[in-house]
C-alpha cells in the first residue's frame, strides 16, 4: 500500500502564487519583467534596512532570537499593545496557518468571504475544518451575509480589510456594530495586511482587542515596508489568543536578518509616509485614466486595483505580457473579464495605461 497523505488535504487546491519574473523573462524571451502581480512594494524599501541587514550577517551561524526580542519591543511601543499581545512570524502565510491549527477542530466551520485570499480555505481544510463560503456584495464583504452563515459549528471567520483582491473595505463602525452580534465563542481574524493604504475610518486592531477578547489581527511586513522575501509577520491580540498561536509557531523565526530589517523598517517613518503617499498618487492615476478609458474598476483602499477588461482576463494578461508586464487575471477568483495590477511607480503606471488603451482598442 503507497503512503497516503491525511483525508483533508484530497480536497485541497493548491495556492497558486503570481508567476516569477525570471520565468516570464524565458518564456517570452524578455530582457526584462515589470511585476505587478503580486501586491508587492514597488517603492524599495527604507534606506535603513541595507545597513542592518548587513550588520545582521556578523550573526547568521547563530540562531535567530526566539522572541525576537527587540522587533516587539519595538512593535509595542509603536501600536500601544503589551508584548504578550504580539506574536512574530514568517508572514501572514505561517500566521493564518498557525491560526487555523489552533482555533479549528475536525468537523467545525471557518467561513470565508469570496472571492478573497485564497490561503483561508486551504489552512481550514487542512485542520480538517469546513470552509464556508460567503459571497461578496457589490465587491465587499458584507456582515448581514456573514451574520446569516454562523452556525454551532463556525468557530472562526477570516476577514481580509482591506479585501484581496477587490480591494474594498469595511469601516472600524460597521466592524464594532456587527460584533456584538458574533459569539463570543467565534473568532474574527482581521486579516490586515493592506491597513496601511487604507481610509482613516477603516478599523485599526488595537481598538478592539482588548475590549473584544474573540478578535485577532495579522498583520505583516510585507507590503508597505517593502520586505516580502524576508517573511515577516506578526499578530496582535488577547493574550490567550496570542499565547495559543504563541505555543506552535516555529521558535526560531522569523529570522535573524528578517528582524534586523523590520525593526529598521518599522523606525523609517518617512520612508512609510512616502509610500503611502506615492501609493495614493498612483491609484488617483488610475482613477483618472480609467474614467477617460470607459475601463469600469474598483475603487481600493490597497496597493492594487481590480479593473474590468470586457473581454477575457487571461486573454489581456497575455497581451501585458507580451510588452513584460506582468499582471494578473481575476479568472481565479471568480472575475473571469477582470484583472488585478498592483500599483507601481508613475512610469510603471503609464505603461500599463498605455498597453490597456491598446487592448480596449482592439477590443472595439
Amino acid at each position: 500500500m503507497a503512503v497516503a497523505c491525511k483525508k483533508a488535504l484530497n480536497s485541497i487546491t493548491p495556492f497558486v502564487p503570481a508567476r516569477s519574473i525570471e520565468s516570464i523573462k524565458r518564456k517570452y524571451g524578455l530582457p526584462s519583467v515589470t511585476k505587478l502581480a503580486g501586491n508587492e512594494n514597488n517603492y524599495g524599501v527604507s534606506p535603513a534596512v541595507r545597513p542592518a541587514v548587513l550588520a545582521a550577517l556578523d550573526a547568521i551561524t547563530r540562531y535567530p532570537d526566539a522572541q525576537g526580542t527587540q522587533l516587539r519591543e519595538a512593535l509595542s511601543r509603536h501600536l500601544g499593545v503589551a508584548e504578550e499581545e504580539l506574536v512574530l512570524a514568517n508572514g501572514s502565510f505561517e500566521l493564518l496557518m498557525l491560526t487555523a491549527q489552533a482555533f479549528l477542530e475536525e468537523g467545525t466551520e471557518a467561513l470565508v468571504p469570496y472571492p478573497s485570499f485564497g490561503w483561508y480555505k486551504i489552512v481550514t481544510a487542512a485542520a480538517n475544518a469546513v470552509p464556508v463560503g460567503v459571497p461578496l456584495v457589490n465587491h465587499a464583504i458584507n456582515f448581514e451575509a456573514v451574520r446569516e452563515h454562523i452556525t454551532d459549528k463556525t468557530q472562526v471567520l477570516w476577514l481580509c480589510n482591506p479585501n484581496n483582491p477587490t480591494g474594498t473595505y469595511f469601516t472600524a463602525a460597521a466592524l464594532d456594530s456587527f460584533l456584538h452580534t458574533v459569539p463570543p465563542r467565534v473568532l474574527v481574524v482581521l486579516d490586515e495586511a493592506y491597513i496601511d493604504f487604507a481610509a482613516s475610518d477603516a478599523p485599526r486592531a488595537t481598538e478592539f482587542i482588548r475590549r473584544q477578547p474573540n478578535v485577532l489581527a495579522l498583520r505583516t511586513f510585507s507590503k508597505v515596508y517593502g520586505l516580502a522575501s524576508l517573511r515577516v509577520g506578526y499578530a496582535l491580540g488577547p493574550a490567550g489568543i496570542i499565547g495559543a498561536l504563541a505555543k506552535i509557531r516555529q521558535p526560531p523565526a522569523p529570522n535573524s536578518v528578517a528582524q534586523a530589517a523590520a525593526l529598521a523598517a518599522l523606525d523609517d517613518r518617512d520612508f512609510y509616509r512616502y509610500v503611502v503617499a506615492e501609493n495614493e498618487r498612483g491609484r488617483q492615476q488610475y482613477y483618472a485614466a480609467l474614467k477617460k478609458l470607459g475601463v469600469s474598476y474598483i475603487p481600493t483602499q490597497g496597493n492594487f486595483i481590480m479593473l474590468d477588461t470586457g473581454q477575457d482576463g487571461n486573454a489581456a494578461v497575455e497581451a501585458f505580457l507580451r510588452v513584460g508586464i506582468l499582471v494578473r487575471s481575476g479568472g481565479e477568483f471568480g472575475m473571469p473579464s477582470w484583472v488585478r495590477i498592483t500599483v507601481g511607480t508613475e512610469q510603471e503606471n503609464r505603461n500599463v495605461l498605455e498597453v490597456l488603451a491598446e487592448i480596449m482598442e482592439q477590443k472595439g
